[in-house]
């Protein structure tokens, strides 16, 4: 199924430039020829300030706003900082809504989380599973907020005619992923863990201490198992047996103009008919937390052991999305997993300055 090409000519403001997804967003409408790409930073337009939104909207009449500004995080920073996720995530989404449907911008694209699914949904999980069953404790407060996001756009589109649809993403990674060992999720954590037992175990502490200074404070526990006798560890959470589906980036970041270019009644015909005002966007396979980090260590070249902290949280037992939906719309990611962990451990050691 082919579907039209978004005219580079349509002003396009992308909410949360900087974050991964953003950037994927923009990287992604530069390479199409987009002109007229709208970003602001934070200190520009501070979306959880409505007027400052509504005074951005009035001036600059994008036709279409991305909104892939969140609060996001791990396991850890979903349960330190629950109030924060909530608070700040149903702020920005609320403000960008309301105001560009004040501004008369009839399409808009949300972006939601994998996490907006009940915990112990049927596997692999379909859209009408939304609201279905209770939440994933570890990260309720997060999801809650996302699930707002989709209501507020469906309703929109019942109360008022707009055209805003919403897509679900699962776990995502990639080139601008975040490293903060506190904050990070699961497969970035990796990747920076294995990479410093790396160099723990080749004695290499200067490059350890640019790696702190480029990416954020060691935890202790991790510290400990740098320096522990008989060579480096590195202490992973929980069990390793929960299963999650992960999807590079910059796939995202296709499938979202795909999703802007698929005409409203094809839209209408295969989403809204359905019962729901969603899409999922995922891999269509999974992988056991274990499988993902030998797959990690692999591409590091860690040869140290694996400690897994068995009385920390292990999150939802399975998240594996059921894409079929966007399969049959014509749409299917290209970067399969482990190339996509070697491009991203790549661009983690750019980053770093080690090459």
């Amino acid at each position: 199924m082919t579907h039209a090409v978004l005219d580079p000519d349509l002003k396009i403001f992308v909410a949360g430039h900087r974050g991964m997804v953003g950037s994927a967003i923009v990287r992604k409408l530069t390479e199409c020829g987009h002109r007229n790409i709208l970003v602001r930073s934070r200190t520009e337009v501070d979306l959880l300030d409505a007027s400052a939104v509504r005074t951005f909207f009035e001036t600059k009449r994008p036709d279409i706003v991305v909104l892939a500004a969140a609060k996001v995080g791990g396991i850890l920073a979903n349960s330190t900082y629950p109030a924060d996720f909530i608070y700040q995530n149903l702020m920005i989404e609320a403000n960008v809504i309301h105001e560009a449907w004040k501004a008369g911008i009839e399409r808009l694209l949300f972006l939601g989380s994998s996490c907006i699914y009940p915990r112990n949904a049927e596997q692999p999980i379909r859209e009408e599973a939304l609201l279905s069953g209770y939440l994933e404790p570890t990260n309720k407060a997060y999801a809650v907020a996302k699930i707002s996001g989709i209501v507020l756009c469906e309703s929109y589109n019942l109360q008022y005619g707009c055209r805003y649809r919403c897509v679900m993403p699962t776990n995502l990674y990639g080139p601008n992923d975040n490293y903060d060992l506190m904050h990070s999720h699961v497969l970035p954590a990796m990747i920076r863990k294995f990479h410093l037992g790396r160099l723990a175990l080749e004695g290499n502490w200067k490059a350890i201490e640019r790696d702190e200074a480029t990416f954020g404070a060691i935890p202790d526990d991790v510290r400990s198992g740098l320096k522990a006798e008989g060579g480096a560890n590195i202490l992973l959470w929980g069990t390793g047996s929960p299963r999650r589906e992960f999807l590079y980036v910059d796939d995202l970041a296709d499938a979202c103009l795909f999703v802007l270019g698929i005409p409203d009644d094809v839209w209408d015909e295969q989403i809204t008919s359905q019962a729901v005002t969603h899409v999922n966007i995922g891999a269509g396979e999974d992988v056991s937390i274990r499988e993902l980090a030998e797959m990690v260590r692999d591409v590091v070249g860690f040869e140290g052991d694996i400690v897994w902290d068995s009385g920390k949280p292990d999150g939802m037992p399975r998240k594996w999305l059921d894409v079929s939906r966007m399969n049959r719309l014509g749409w299917r990611p290209k970067i399969d997993l482990k190339r996509g962990i070697e491009m991203t451990y790549r661009q983690y050691l750019t980053t770093a300055g080690y090459r």
